[in-house]
């Protein structure tokens, strides 16, 4: 063999060791939303257009969601690696599947307070939770705040209340409509929805779940047992640079809003940006979360949900909370407090 063979040969031979580490180096994630493409979804979308997953190896794909029960199922039936799910929906899921074997683990907390609220018009007479009695409420079957609606009931002593299901997107024009006395939702969703159908804002009651004794945790980051065990440092490394992706959209919302578009032209920039400030403002920079810190979470509140979940969901075994919870893949402290900025004065 001539030395020119030889030499083509080692090049070649470096270029595929090469091609073959910088494989090694970039992880494929398949990443499920709890939801359509919408102000909040900046909070994932950001970090993948500033390339923080890229630089942590991480090829990260985001797909829109159909609600937080899919978003569980997806993970758990490993289609998905990651997702971003309502964390009632995820403890059901394990309480109701108890022999499943690839049970979805929260191991990052996102919305430290629900954001389900019932929201009536003003002239429905409706003004506090004592009102609802004997009301003709309106949700989708699977809608988290209709799900955890017994909750709220316990909680405030409402008596009976009529429920009429319908599609997500009948739901505000039924209250507009007068077809329906209130609804449940989540506050950022409906609230500009019902702007959206004609309906001003200070003419919408917004009864807050977190406001009325209801202290649920909201969404979560999930993630499947599988990638939990086979690369549990792809796991540190998503979680890491969605940290520093959600500093930038909590301290500058409006640019954020820019990524949410990229995904989908047809979205109202000025209302999407509008929800995603809302849905910082009310359940990711609240008072909780301040508290207890950005993505952590309380051991004796976590339990406490657990409990009311499997008391109001009916549920086919207890949730036990150790099972659904696992921060071992944090960030430090510091770095993940520093997403919430100090509270205004």
């Amino acid at each position: 063999m001539n030395m020119r063979l030889v030499l083509q040969s080692a090049l070649a031979l470096g270029l595929a060791t090469g091609m073959a580490v910088a494989q090694a180096q970039t992880t494929p994630i398949k990443f499920q939303l709890d939801w359509r493409f919408e102000g909040p979804a900046a909070l994932f979308l950001t970090p993948v257009a500033k390339g923080y997953f890229k630089s942590a190896g991480l090829d990260v794909t985001v797909d829109a969601g159909n609600g937080s029960g899919g978003a569980v199922t997806r993970v758990a039936s490993g289609t998905y690696d990651i997702g971003f799910a309502d964390l009632a929906a995820l403890m059901e899921f394990h309480a109701n599947n108890p022999d499943a074997p690839n049970k979805p683990v929260a191991i990052m907390m996102v919305y430290n307070n629900t954001p389900a609220s019932v929201m009536a018009l003003k002239k429905s007479g409706i003004t506090k939770p004592a009102d609802l009695v004997g009301k003709k409420l309106g949700a989708p079957v699977f809608d988290a705040g209709r799900r955890a609606f017994p909750i709220f009931q316990k909680a405030n002593g409402i008596g009976a209340v009529n429920w009429t299901a319908m599609d997500p997107p009948l739901r505000e024009t039924m209250l507009a409509r007068g077809d329906v006395d209130a609804i449940t939702g989540f506050t950022f969703t409906s609230l500009l929805n019902l702007e959206a159908r004609g309906v001003k804002a200070e003419d919408v009651v917004v009864l807050p779940y977190a406001d009325y004794g209801v202290k649920l945790y909201g969404n979560v980051i999930i993630a499947t047992p599988k990638i939990i065990r086979e690369n549990p440092a792809a796991v540190k490394a998503f979680l890491a640079a969605f940290t520093k992706g959600a500093k930038d959209v909590v301290a500058k919302p409006e640019a954020a809003i820019a990524d949410v578009k990229a995904r989908d032209g047809i979205i109202n920039t000025t209302l999407e940006t509008r929800r995603l400030k809302l849905a910082i403002d009310t359940v990711i920079n609240s008072p909780d979360a301040r508290a207890e810190g950005f993505g952590q979470i309380n051991p004796g509140r976590l339990a406490l949900m657990a409990s009311q979940v499997s008391d109001a969901f009916a549920t086919k075994t207890r949730v036990n909370p150790d099972a659904v919870w696992n921060g071992s893949f944090l960030p430090p402290k510091a770095e993940l407090n520093s997403v919430l900025p100090a509270p205004k004065k």
